[in-house]
């Protein structure tokens, strides 16, 4: 394919991806398909001559299409949202053109430092303490990860690095092994399973903490189990805190949680009595972490400034597409500091100048793509108050079309409320005989109207 083909087949593909987002509604939802259906499909050798492109796109339909999952079809509503948009689309492609494999300044300067300074226009949305912002001379900042699962798994081996480097220094004929068999990290009994896993390849005990009735973790709970720990001799080091848990969005009590973690614990070890170091505490915000750019749920951050790290994805809610899970830390050394490792063929001129980060000193993998791209696209094309717009999705001018319609029709009646600058429509079960029958039948006319509503504001 050369530079005019592509030209043509680049408008087909943009066509064939607008076509099927247009239509996706009409698709079935989950496939109709039985485990290993592709395989007798597809020749099981690759072809020994090129094929036509035509033939490719043809067999997306006839082999892909049928066995896809419609993550972004609006009959979807299973595991959680997936960010989606034109934008991060187009700057994917930008992305896949340049190729560049940013593991250090060096590989392609302008990929780690868009992304440095996305990661603070981002963290400036959020309204994140500075100490988490690189700005010019800052000692945190923020790196893209793939998933939250790296970022739980990144913040967790380097809280361990940083522990046991602690330790020996006070106690040097402690060896890493007897330290480690007495690490303790703790969580919700709530937080998502990679939180699990990262202690399971972090080679460290995880506890999880009991939640209370609101399905969150408390500093009553935490406490009591840090207490048994340092009595049996453990070393209390890595508390996860979820904001928006996978089960029932529960947020575990920062303003709690946080405090406890910056005590300073006594490590009870028979080689280092009565010395102490503070818990890393990092903050799991997945899905929930975008509402808080708008400022009517920034309170549901408080406390962040107790946080070591700080982890949300973007690819679910802040229409990024997958991978973009934004991640920050207030000392970036803590992780360069577990990572960090310099061969000859990769090491440059200005590693060393304090004026520039090398990302792969952040992350597991080596090499990265150029993601901050998604991020700049999107930012620039929506701005602030658009993304604003989309967390909150409905508008009072929508709320008030709905009610006038609902109040119309005369079948039901509602009144509105005010709560701050929000109209809020109340549903109130008032009379002795309502029974479920018509309280069924009020949603599904609800329904109805705001679809014509929704219908009429997309027109």
């Amino acid at each position: 394919m050369n530079a005019s083909e592509f030209r043509r087949r680049g408008k087909e593909m943009v066509d064939y991806v607008a076509d099927y987002l247009e239509g996706i509604e009409g698709r079935p939802v989950y496939p109709d398909v039985e485990p290993g259906y592709l395989r007798p499909l597809i020749p099981t050798a690759a072809p020994q001559e090129p094929e036509a492109f035509e033939d490719i796109i043809n067999d997306i339909e006839k082999i892909i299409m049928p066995g896809v999952t419609h993550w972004h079809s609006p009959y979807f509503f299973a595991y959680f949202p997936t960010a989606s948009s034109y934008p991060a689309m187009l700057a994917d492609m930008l992305c896949g053109a340049i190729g560049c494999i940013g593991f250090s300044w060096a590989a392609s300067p302008a990929c780690t430092e868009l992304e440095t300074v996305m990661m603070d226009w981002l963290g400036k949305m959020l309204q994140l303490p500075e100490a988490f912002l690189a700005g010019k001379a800052g000692e945190g900042g923020g790196v893209i990860q793939g998933s939250a699962s790296e970022a739980t798994l990144v913040a967790l081996l380097a809280a361990r690095t940083k522990v046991i480097r602690q330790l020996q220094a006070q106690s040097p004929e402690l060896t890493q092994a007897a330290i480690m068999e007495k690490l303790v990290a703790y969580s919700s009994d709530q937080a998502h399973s990679s939180v699990e896993r990262a202690g399971l390849i972090g080679g460290v005990k995880l506890k999880a903490i009991p939640s209370d009735g609101k399905f969150a973790m408390r500093a009553s709970a935490l406490q009591e189990a840090l207490e048994q720990d340092k009595a049996a001799g453990l070393i209390p080091f890595f508390v996860v805190a979820t904001l928006g848990t996978t089960s029932c969005c529960s947020f575990d009590n920062l303003l709690e949680v946080g405090p406890i973690s910056e005590l300073r614990v006594t490590h009870l070890s028979s080689k280092c009595t009565g010395k102490k170091e503070d818990m890393w505490l990092h903050i799991d915000a997945a899905y929930a972490g975008s509402a808080f750019i708008c400022p009517e749920f920034r309170h549901l951050l408080n406390g962040v400034e107790f946080a070591d790290s700080f982890n949300f994805n973007p690819h679910k809610w802040l229409l990024v597409n997958f991978d973009c899970s934004a991640m920050w830390v207030k000392k970036r050394t803590d992780l360069t500091g577990a990572f960090k490792l310099d061969p000859v063929y990769l090491k440059h001129s200005h590693q060393d100048s304090g004026l520039i980060t090398d990302y792969r000193h952040w992350q597991i993998p080596l090499g990265r793509r150029f993601r901050s791209l998604k991020m700049w696209f999107v930012f620039r094309m929506y701005g602030v108050k658009g993304l604003q717009a989309y967390i909150r999705k409905g508008s009072n001018q929508l709320n008030e079309a709905l009610l006038q319609r609902i109040n119309s029709a005369k079948k039901i009646h509602l009144v509105p409320c005010h709560l701050r600058d929000k109209i809020v429509l109340r549903f109130a079960v008032c009379a002795r005989t309502v029974e479920s029958a018509h309280v069924q039948f009020a949603w599904e006319h609800i329904k109805e109207l705001a679809g014509d509503v929704l219908r009429v504001e997309k027109e």
